[in-house]
Parts: structure tokens; C-alpha cells; sequence
């Protein structure tokens, strides 16, 4: 049985508690699917279960990683009739980390995970779609309600979910309004759809949005950063309008445990409705996972969506992906490539 090169940790930790270590790959279970990676896309979700701040935590050690990848399959387990080897597929995040990790060169997921890669698209791009497009669509569609003509106010923009999120609006016909800290991402985010952009360290988003708002405010506010700016979102927001929080860029916890530093509690001069969203809301309930795949598809196919990368790294080089992640620095995904030709 030939080895394959995965990544594990034994402590939960900083990037460099992840290391490429070669170990055998056993056959897929009934419901399984072997495949061989080309390509990795990284999470912030990972850099939180690798520190030991994630909704769910490993329980075994050495522990895997990873919720989303790209390749072909190399062999189905029993009652798998959907897919055969030679096939190229995506891995859409629907499982549990505790149990099945992607970072590797041939790795083990469940069937239900998989989805078959629409013709001419690449590993890379493949590796980059899911966690973004589901997160963006099941927030902004399936939970938000978002029609044509809502305005949409996008934090973290330049994120690989924020980028995504501008794409669904546009393809709902919304209005999709995109915050960054600083003008520095202005033009590449109004190029990469956003109708408006706020540098939020050197404007006011309240006035800002109701601005270009006809002073209504934003119908939904579609926040990953849960951070001290939170009640400035919400007061942008229109009379009935929803918030929804749907990451933890601002740098708390999974857990709840905030001290201090907690955002406070938007209060506002209008009614707001504000919930907590999770990409996994969509994808592990069967009918909004089956429209999310629809629409994601139905896009790629149209072109109105399509994954930003920003940079790709080598299997090898996990430790410095994930320390580039962690930098904020990035302008769409961060992929990790993989040569598997070692495991083939």
C-alpha cells in the first residue's frame, strides 16, 4: 500500500504544531470515498480547530484537518453508486474535522461530501468554491431573504466569503455595499462587484449607508468580524432589517468567552433582527444544501460566480499558509496545492 503525505498536529497550537507526516491510507468505509488531492482551500474555521477555539475541538490525536479540497476519486466504498474513480470532484465541507481532515495528498471523506466538478474547472478553483459560496449563499439567501433592490452591507470584504457574498448579492440583484479598513482595496473591490466601498478607519459607516441608502439604511448587514463596530452595523441597518454574524474575525472566540473585549450589544433607534449563522446551517440540512449546490453551480456555469484566489502554497509549506492566513493580508483564498503523484 503505498503512503501518502498528511497533515496531522498533537497539540493544539500555532501553525507550527501542523506537520507533513507519510502514512498509509486504508481503504474507503461503506459510504466512503478515496481521493487524490490536487488541491486544498484553507479556512479560518482550520486556524481555529487547530488552536483549540472552534465550536468543536480534535478528540484524537495525531488529529486531521481540513474541510475543503479538490481532485479525483481513486476508490468508493460500499454503497457509493454516485461516483467512480477517475472522476474529478470537490469536497464540500459537511463533516465533522473530528473525524475526516483534507489536508493531505490522498485522503478519506464522506460521499455525501462530495460534489462532481463542473467541466473546465480547475483543482485550485474547485478547492476554493464551497465553504465561500455556501457560506455566503445559505447567510444572504436562505437566512437573510436577500431580494432584488435590498442593500447589502458586506464586512470583511475582501475575505473569500465577503467576495463571495458580493457575487450572490449581485446575482439576487441587491446592492451589495462592501467595508474595508482602509482605501487601500478600494478599486479591487468596486472590480470585483461591490457597488460601494467604505474605508471604514476613514469614513462613518452609519453615514455612509444612509448616504447611498436614500436614508433607509441596509436591508442586511452580513458581518465576520463580530467586533467592537458591531453597534456602528447595526445602526446603519434599515427599520427591519436583519444582521447577521457569521464569523469571528474580530478575534473572539467560538466559545463565548469574550471578557472585556466583547463587542456590545447593538442598540438602535429601529427594529433589528440579529442571529448567529454557520456555514454548517446549510450544509447539513439536506434541502438548503441541495438548493445551495444549485445556485453555486448554476453560477459557475453562468460566470456571475466564481472563487477569488489570492495566492496558492505547496503541501509542504502548510506552516507558512497558515501563518499567511492568520496575516489578514490575503485578497480572496488561500489554496495549498498538492503533487500526489507519490500516492497514485
Amino acid at each position: 500500500m503505498a503512503k501518502s503525505r498528511v497533515v496531522h498536529f498533537y497539540e493544539e497550537g500555532g501553525p507550527e504544531v501542523l506537520q507533513v507526516e507519510d502514512v498509509e491510507v486504508g481503504a474507503p468505509g461503506p459510504n466512503e470515498v478515496r481521493i487524490l488531492v490536487e488541491a486544498i482551500g484553507l479556512n479560518r474555521a482550520e486556524v481555529m480547530f487547530r488552536a483549540g477555539y472552534y465550536y468543536e475541538r480534535a478528540e484524537r490525536w495525531p488529529a486531521v484537518i481540513g474541510y475543503e479540497a479538490a481532485g479525483v476519486v481513486d476508490a468508493v466504498g460500499d454503497g457509493v453508486v454516485e461516483f467512480e474513480p477517475g472522476q474529478p470532484v470537490s469536497v464540500v465541507p459537511s463533516f465533522s474535522m473530528k473525524d475526516h481532515g483534507v489536508y493531505g495528498e490522498k485522503v478519506i471523506v464522506p460521499a455525501h461530501a462530495l460534489v462532481r466538478r463542473p467541466a473546465g474547472q480547475d483543482a485550485v478553483s474547485g478547492a476554493a468554491t464551497w465553504m465561500s459560496g455556501l457560506t455566503a449563499y445559505g447567510g444572504l439567501v436562505e437566512v437573510g431573504g436577500l431580494r432584488a433592490g435590498d442593500a447589502v452591507l458586506i464586512t470583511a470584504a475582501s475575505s473569500s466569503v465577503g467576495l463571495a457574498a458580493i457575487q450572490v448579492a449581485n446575482r439576487v440583484g441587491a446592492t451589495p455595499i462592501a467595508t474595508t479598513r482602509t482605501g487601500g482595496k478600494r478599486e479591487r473591490l468596486l472590480a470585483a462587484g461591490a457597488a460601494h466601498v467604505i474605508a471604514t478607519d476613514e469614513e462613518s459607516v452609519v453615514d455612509r449607508v444612509r448616504e447611498l441608502t436614500g436614508g433607509r439604511g441596509a436591508e442586511l448587514i452580513f458581518d465576520g468580524v463580530f467586533g467592537r463596530g458591531l453597534s456602528d452595523l447595526a445602526s446603519a441597518g434599515a427599520k427591519d432589517g436583519k444582521l447577521i454574524v457569521y464569523g469571528l474575525l474580530g478575534g473572539h472566540t467560538a466559545r463565548g468567552s469574550f471578557g472585556a473585549d466583547a463587542p456590545p450589544f447593538p442598540v438602535t433607534n429601529t427594529s433589528l433582527n440579529m442571529r448567529w449563522y454557520a456555514m454548517m446551517d446549510t450544509a447539513l440540512d439536506p434541502e438548503r444544501l441541495r438548493r445551495g449546490k444549485q445556485f453555486v453551480l448554476s453560477g459557475l456555469r453562468a460566470g456571475s460566480l466564481a472563487p477569488v484566489v489570492d495566492r496558492t502554497f505547496d503541501l509542504g509549506q502548510i506552516v507558512e499558509a497558515h501563518r499567511y492566513l492568520e496575516s489578514g493580508a490575503q485578497f480572496g483564498k488561500v489554496v495549498v496545492t498538492v503533487d500526489a503523484a507519490g500516492a497514485r
